[in-house]
């Protein structure tokens, strides 16, 4: 149990040079690119959380549910994607694929979304027989499905609404490389509005049961 927590605390200064070195774009570190290195390591660090949250009986996650835990890291994970979707929005509107730093900035969202899809399937099959869902868990999972979808449509018909009813001359900046960046950002908004959710509905419900 003490390796767990150790390894819990080593993940979290990891997860933190990883966003650092993608929102504060660091030129050169110690002569060498942060930018992949920053990428790798936030991924590096939630596949290492997720792991070690599979393998951590559930009566050892200090009463929460793996799906809170879930819930949390997700939250984590795409709001930095979000961040960086947001840090780099005017290299979408004066770029497309074949701008070097534009390109590098698409492939590392798209690269996100990839990431976290896959490690949610296979932490999904580690759990499968392993981890029993109450009633509590199937209603606050249906809710926060129901707020993340809500948010991507919202973000989805929000695009559509800009796009189709703004002069042609105020939307020089809505090339088809920025409206593709923004339809993966409305996936990761969607993601993060469901995983917050989730976190919040199990923390208000663990909160009065405990008054």
């Amino acid at each position: 149990m003490k390796s767990a927590k150790g390894l819990w605390i080593l993940l979290v200064p990891l997860a933190g040079f990883g966003l650092w070195s993608m929102l504060a774009s660091p030129r050169a570190l110690l002569g060498i690119d942060p930018g992949p290195l920053g990428m790798f390591a936030l991924v590096a660090s939630t596949v290492a959380a997720l792991l070690l949250l599979s393998r951590t009986p559930r009566e050892n996650l200090d009463r929460a549910s793996p799906a809170e835990w879930k819930a949390w890291l997700g939250v984590g994970f795409m709001l930095a994607g979000v961040l960086y979707f947001l840090s780099r929005i005017p290299l979408f509107a004066a770029g497309d694929w074949r701008d070097p730093h534009a390109g590098a900035v698409a492939r590392n969202l798209v690269l996100l979304l990839v990431v976290w899809t896959v490690l949610s399937s296979v932490l999904a099959a580690r759990w499968k027989g392993r981890v029993q869902e109450d009633e509590r868990d199937r209603d606050i999972e249906a809710s926060a499905v129901g707020w993340g979808r809500g948010a991507l449509v919202s973000c989805v018909v929000g695009i559509a609404v800009l796009l189709g009813f703004s002069p042609p001359a105020r939307l020089q900046w809505a090339n088809h490389f920025m409206v593709a960046n923004l339809l993966v950002f409305a996936l990761m908004w969607g993601w993060l509005v469901e995983y917050a959710a989730t976190a919040l509905m199990y923390l208000r419900d663990r909160r009065g049961a405990g008054s």
